[in-house]
């Protein structure tokens, strides 16, 4: 890290949330996108990779979200060349639990020999001495599965007494799992799959910001499959915005212990996001969409 800290600049959207002793923007970046098709291999365009990730950092943007699996070892690396050494103020968050096959899958590594490989991984090709956040991704691609997860976030808990981890997240768990994490050592983020259609976290996400916990929805924006909705298209008609800019402000809204990862491999579709996510919703607007997921 360097010496310097920078302020995460007043122009984003949503202002700050601490992560354990860590401040970050809600407005964040999720770095998936800069992978080759499929989050596979390389960028296209290695430059252009890199001008999004220091964009973010121009924009005032604090907290990165990351993993290994992505390229695999790509997204990493890139960050690494991009932003190292970091400003003290920059939070990057990681996820270790699956691997990537050569069919492109995303099978599970979970057991305690295969996370620790992933972090000394993580902290090799990030540049550092101990990362920031770590979530034990849990499930599989089809999304959360039942089933305890003492073993593997134990196996975390000892990285993290051993000052390789600062902070403990889960990712793609079952509320039940989060409770769990919870008993076995404090946790400071969810991140699961939740947006304007998948609604299935409303509960969690409260009983969360209750807590002090942050929430990071994954695919913010639908994922591979763009949201669509008749309520939304309309919202986004009488606002002269774009669809997905309004659902980027709704989640913003939605609870204030949401923080945003939406990715992308475009400066100006990261600058677009950022100028969306600032949108005001009325209150009639936001029980308009409220409705789309319910």
């Amino acid at each position: 890290m360097s010496d310097t800290a920078n302020t995460p600049s007043a122009s984003l959207p949503g202002g700050t949330w601490t992560l354990g002793d860590l401040t970050v923007s809600r407005f964040g970046y999720g770095a998936m996108q800069l992978a080759g098709p499929g989050v596979m291999g390389p960028p296209a365009d290695h430059d252009g990779a890199l001008a999004v990730l220091r964009e973010a950092a121009a924009l005032g943007i604090t907290h990165i979200d990351t993993a290994g699996a992505y390229g695999p070892r790509v997204t990493n690396r890139l960050i690494r060349e991009a932003l190292h050494p970091y400003d003290t103020s920059l939070h990057i968050v990681t996820k270790v639990g699956a691997v990537r096959d050569e069919q492109g899958g995303w099978p599970p590594a979970r057991r305690p020999e295969d996370l620790r490989r992933a972090v000394h991984e993580n902290l090799q090709d990030l540049g550092l001495d101990a990362l920031d956040v770590v979530n034990l991704r849990l499930g599989d691609a089809q999304g959360p599965r039942s089933g305890s997860l003492a073993e593997p976030f134990g196996a975390l808990v000892d990285l993290q007494q051993q000052g390789l981890i600062r902070h403990l997240g889960v990712s793609n768990a079952t509320a039940e799992q989060v409770a769990e994490a919870q008993a076995i050592a404090p946790i400071v983020c969810v991140q699961n799959m939740y947006n304007l259609a998948h609604r299935q976290d409303d509960e969690l996400i409260d009983d969360l910001a209750a807590r002090g916990i942050a929430y990071v929805p994954f695919f913010p924006l639908g994922g591979f499959t763009p949201l669509q909705s008749a309520a939304l298209t309309a919202v986004s008609a009488r606002l002269d915005a774009a669809p997905m800019s309004v659902a980027l402000a709704w989640l913003l809204q939605r609870s204030p212990n949401i923080l945003l990862i939406p990715g992308t491999s475009s400066v100006a579709h990261l600058r677009e996001n950022v100028t969306g996510a600032g949108l005001s919703l009325s209150e009639e607007e936001l029980a308009e969409l409220d409705k789309i997921g319910r």
